[in-house]
């Protein structure tokens, strides 16, 4: 199977903050490699912009450093890289005040392209930066600005960016990133509940038992310790990532592939969630190993309440899915790195084959690692002496269904920075969508913070807290193993 590489419009993609560890790990090489696959026009730039003082010669000598180390082992020879470097500029310029804005207007006069504007700083500079750029008059009737999360720490934080940026740029110019949405088997999970018509009729609590979405990480805080603790697993994944995957998992059909049709299915599924019961909330913390400090000593502070785990039974109220958990969580240094949404169906009402026996049809998502989708199925155990029944997958692994393209996919952030370009809102998010996770999942923190809950401690490399498997027990569920 030969995939298709679209072309974009000519482009200038300035990177605010373009020496930071992001630009650094993710946008240049996803960029580079966008470049090899030829979607990037002649005529299209990339800008590095930030406070440090380098020339556009330095820069273009950092950014091959980054895509040699990051580039996931795409071929720089035969000039390739080279090539890259000419589309690349430089710009030092000051966020909060004037210095190098005239420079940037300078590079940036006489080009009628797409200019869309990274965001890739601390989000207590969105507005300066939107400001400016208006300021200047560095916009045009297509520019995009692209902000990364954390987009706010709470509501109030949440709509106070959101009026920021509003006051110089349209909803419709605003690209709110999550890079989960840009991960290939999350487009897919569409692609299978809407161009299926085997799924969509079970998609439902007359038929699924309950849903797991689990993004498991093998890594500490690092260096994140300072941020980590101020945010914690609740405000850094569930609130945007988790929630993400439970609006494409929930979500009505849309009436068309559009992105604001999608998003407001989404919406509608957040406001439906039900408040969460303290009893159906487990956090906690990791201990020390051989491998590495404890949570506690990564953030130095022996008395911290931050989570580094958190498990959650959710509730939805609507027609669809009235009665039907939602079981998610997510933590750091467990013992593999792995994210996926399971589906797990009732049992039959009645079996044939005598003895009463569990096996359940499920249905999983695979995000990370090894991307692919996995239906679990009933069938007979080979051989004589009765009817013996086995469960057996059949199973969608991209590398393997779709040949050699899919062994090594677009990076999320390529396809996501593509679709800035193109003007294709659909994964990215709205600011209702971003207000209204907020509005549910601030309560939750004020109940922890009031009862002035302590996280349980869990070893690392382990499945996390035990507590949270008492949560699943006490509906007598259980966990779905967390594997490599």
């Amino acid at each position: 199977m030969v995939s298709r590489v679209i072309p974009v419009d000519p482009f200038d993609l300035v990177i605010f903050g373009g020496t930071g560890d992001l630009a650094r790990r993710k946008i240049l090489p996803g960029l580079f490699r966008r470049f090899c696959a030829g979607q990037m026009p002649e005529t299209a730039r990339v800008i590095g912009a930030a406070r440090s003082e380098m020339s556009s010669d330095d820069y273009r000598a950092f950014v091959a450093d980054a895509i040699r180390e990051f580039s996931g082992g795409m071929s720089c020879e035969n000039g390739t890289l080279e090539a890259f470097q000419t589309r690349l500029e430089y710009v030092t310029v000051d966020a909060k005040g004037d210095d190098g804005w005239a420079e940037m207007v300078k590079l940036m006069d006489g080009r009628d392209v797409v200019r869309a504007y990274y965001f890739s700083v601390a989000p207590s500079l969105f507005g300066d930066l939107a400001s400016r750029l208006h300021k200047w008059e560095l916009t045009n009737d297509q520019t995009r600005i692209v902000v990364e999360k954390p987009f706010g720490r709470d509501l109030a934080s949440a709509k106070a960016l959101n009026a920021s940026l509003a006051e110089h740029f349209d909803e419709g110019q605003i690209y709110r990133i999550d890079h989960y949405l840009g991960k290939e088997t999350v487009q897919n999970l569409m692609a299978v509940r809407f161009g299926n018509m085997l799924f969509e009729p079970l998609w439902n609590s007359q038929y699924v038992d309950h849903i797991q979405i689990t993004v498991a990480e093998t890594v500490g805080v690092g260096g994140r310790g300072d941020y980590y603790d101020r945010s914690g697993a609740m405000r850094d994944m569930v609130q945007n990532h988790l929630m993400q995957l439970l609006c494409l998992i929930a979500m009505e059909p849309p009436s068309k592939f559009d992105p604001d049709a999608v998003r407001d299915e989404k919406l509608k599924v957040i406001r439906a969630l039900d408040p969460v019961a303290p009893h159906h909330v487990v956090r906690g913390q990791y201990d020390a190993s051989p491998d590495g400090p404890s949570y506690r000593e990564a953030v130095e502070d022996p008395r911290s309440r931050t989570e580094s785990y958190v498990a959650m039974k959710v509730g939805i109220s609507n027609w669809r899915w009235a009665g039907t958990p939602f079981y998610l969580r997510t933590g750091k240094r467990l013992v593999a790195r792995s994210s996926e949404i399971t589906v797990v169906f009732k049992e039959l009402n009645h079996s044939i084959f005598g003895e009463k026996q569990d096996h359940r049809n499920t249905l999983s998502i695979r995000l990370q690692p090894n991307e692919g989708i996995t239906l679990n199925v009933t069938i007979k155990e080979p051989g004589p002496g009765g009817m013996r029944l086995v469960d057996v997958p059949l199973d969608m692994t991209f590398a393997d269904a779709l040949g050699e393209e899919a062994e090594d996919p677009p990076d999320a952030y390529e396809r996501l920075i593509m679709d800035v370009i193109r003007g294709n809102q659909t994964l990215f998010m709205r600011g209702d969508e971003v207000e209204a996770a907020w509005a549910w999942t601030d309560p939750i923190i004020a109940g922890w913070e009031t009862r002035g809950d302590v996280p349980k401690p869990y070893d690392s490399g382990s499945a996390g807290p035990g507590d949270a498997v008492q949560m699943l027990a006490r509906d007598t569920r259980v966990w779905r193993e967390v594997k490599p």
